[in-house]
């Protein structure tokens, strides 16, 4: 289905630029800054707040020799020179570099000289844009800044420091500005995460209690607008969900050293979120990668669940409002996609994966996504997008989903969705024997005249999993055009890296040895299985190479999908031990 810009989100983003380089104009002269940035500084934090995700040694080891390896770039930095001084190698890795993504990292390394560069770092960025810059002032760089300052305050604030009134005082005028231009910020991710930080930098910072109040009614504004009713982020990526519900902890335990309580519709939202991050954990306790998401970090995601408390089940088999749905069978877990992408901003980073599942046993993931995470480089990015880097069929290596074509509409609005697969229908039906998923989407019916169908079934006992993909065209389309053309399909079924294959000598069938050494057997009806090469990107760090199985074949313009060659059968069938994976 096409979703062509609309007028209406158009005119949006025009005025929303307009208010932004008017804001940026405003602030750019100082007697404004001086009348909507002045508030007295406290002498020191009212709380400390504590992060729940730590730091990367070997990075930080790293950035005490002067590497920054940020956003998939490198720049290395001599000790004469400033960081603050280079051309950064993009844009995405300046962001990150004056967000101060790094911070964690660099003070993980048990060295006294992390804590003397970190602050020596953050008096030169005060020396240098502590007053104004147009780039390192924009919201999204100012609201990771203030974030990473304040769960670095034992640091940043430290209270033997004699800088450390600078730095308080350059905080609270962060905050001032945060405030002010959070309504000028995408109503996406960004805003809610800024929303958060807000009241953080209200809370610790002892704000004005005008403030405090306003920082709660925005929070509490962008929970509703959202979090969805099952607990997913609108923007359907676990990642942003598992997120959003550590930072919320973060605020809450920093309130609870106030002796201060947050509104109830904060407390909904952790225990909304807390339930759908149960429900996207993965064996191993890491998420699926759905979205632009990644696997999480399992342990910050196992300390803010402990903290929400709630028990330890799933409490639901299927997230309606996020599109997935679940299946868990003697330790197995499958999670398949099961909606469309969602509209408006938030589609500016989903992937077109309708249909597309993930499949892990008690000895870890064996057929994943590709993923995605902020760590890797930009020139992944539109790749592992598309449908053909998801588990799942795809036809004449066209995307289910389609985006914005560049131009000036995707300058404008960002690389969202053009045309979605919808409708994708899914049921589910558990019987004693396993449960059984049967999901369909149009995303090639328009442009091909075939829609695409899916069946799963996951044993009870979690060691056989088997699955039908079927290309049919409906019957209300009549007759095609051209009987006489085919189609060229591939289903592709991605491995984890940690997954060996060897394909069976007729190549119907392969030989996948998990991590552990447990073995499974891939068999399918459509023809030759061939293995080429994949790519993971969900586990952090630099691209992992993989392997993916692929099915071929070419289907007819008609029919119902009932038989070959537009009906392809295959399944996963667990052997048991067969050696060890290395």
């Amino acid at each position: 289905m096409k979703r062509p810009p609309r007028t209406r989100e158009i005119a949006a983003a025009l005025a929303l630029r307009g208010r932004r380089e008017m804001s940026d104009l405003l602030n750019a002269a100082p007697p404004y800054r001086i009348l909507t940035q002045s508030q007295r500084a406290p002498e020191a934090l009212a709380v400390r707040p504590k992060a729940l995700i730590k730091g990367d040694k070997a990075r930080g080891a790293a950035l005490l020799g002067g590497r920054f390896a940020l956003a998939g770039e490198m720049l290395e930095v001599s000790e004469e020179e400033s960081v603050w001084d280079r051309t950064a190698p993009s844009k995405r890795f300046a962001e990150s570099l004056h967000r101060f993504d790094w911070l964690a990292d660099l003070l993980a390394v048990e060295d006294p000289e992390a804590p003397t560069m970190a602050r020596a770092l953050v008096d030169d960025w005060l020396a240098r844009f502590g007053k104004w810059n147009w780039f390192s002032w924009e919201p999204h760089v100012l609201e990771g800044r203030l974030w990473a300052w304040m769960l670095a305050s034992e640091t940043v604030f430290a209270s033997e420091d004699p800088e450390t009134p600078k730095r308080l005082k350059s905080a609270v005028r962060q905050g001032l500005r945060l405030a002010r231009c959070l309504s000028l910020m995408p109503q996406d991710k960004t805003r809610l995460c800024a929303a958060i930080t807000l009241r953080l930098a209200a809370l610790t910072l002892d704000l004005p209690a005008k403030l405090q109040t306003q920082a709660q009614s925005a929070l509490d504004r962008e929970l509703t607008s959202q979090i969805l009713p099952d607990g997913g982020h609108a923007s359907r990526n676990p990642r942003v969900a598992a997120d959003v519900l550590i930072a919320l902890v973060i605020l809450d335990r920093a309130a609870d050293a106030r002796g201060l309580s947050l509104s109830s519709e904060v407390s909904r939202a952790m225990d909304r979120t807390a339930a759908f991050i149960r429900f996207c954990r993965m064996p191993g306790g890491g998420l699926t990668v759905f979205h632009g998401g990644d696997e999480g970090d399992s342990r910050a995601i196992e300390t803010a669940l402990k903290h929400v408390g709630g028990g330890q089940g799933r409490g639901f088999n299927v997230a309606p409002h996020s599109g997935f749905n679940r299946v868990e069978a003697g330790g197995a877990v499958l999670i398949m996609d099961s909606a469309g992408p969602p509209s408006g901003p938030h589609s500016a980073d989903v992937h077109a994966s309708a249909l597309a599942f993930e499949f892990a046993a008690p000895g870890g993931r064996l057929v994943v996504n590709c993923g995605w995470s902020a760590d890797q480089p930009r020139t992944w990015r539109e790749a592992v997008r598309a449908t053909a880097a998801h588990s799942v069929l795809t036809l004449e290596e066209t995307s289910s989903t389609r985006l914005v074509a560049q131009g000036w509409a995707r300058a404008l609005l960002g690389p969202r969705v053009a045309a979605g697969p919808e409708p994708v229908k899914a049921r589910r039906n558990e019987e004693d024997l396993g449960v059984w998923l049967e999901a369909s989407h149009e995303g090639y019916r328009r442009e091909f005249g075939l829609s695409l169908r899916r069946r799963l079934f996951l044993a009870s006992d979690g060691g056989d999993l088997r699955g039908e993909d079927s290309l049919y065209r409906p019957v209300e389309d009549g007759a095609p055009d051209n009987p006489e053309l085919r189609y060229r399909f591939s289903i592709r079924f991605h491995l984890h890296p940690s997954v060996r294959a060897s394909l069976s000598r007729d190549s119907l069938s392969a030989l996948l040895v998990a991590g552990n050494g447990d073995g499974w057997r891939f068999r399918t009806d459509g023809g030759p299985v061939r293995l080429e090469r994949s790519v993971y990107l969900a586990a952090g760090g630099k691209p992992e190479r993989s392997t993916q199985l692929v099915v071929s074949g070419e289907a007819e313009p008609y029919g119902g999908g009932e038989r070959p060659p537009n009906r392809v059968r295959w399944a996963f069938q667990r052997l048991g031990r067969v050696g060890a994976a290395g």
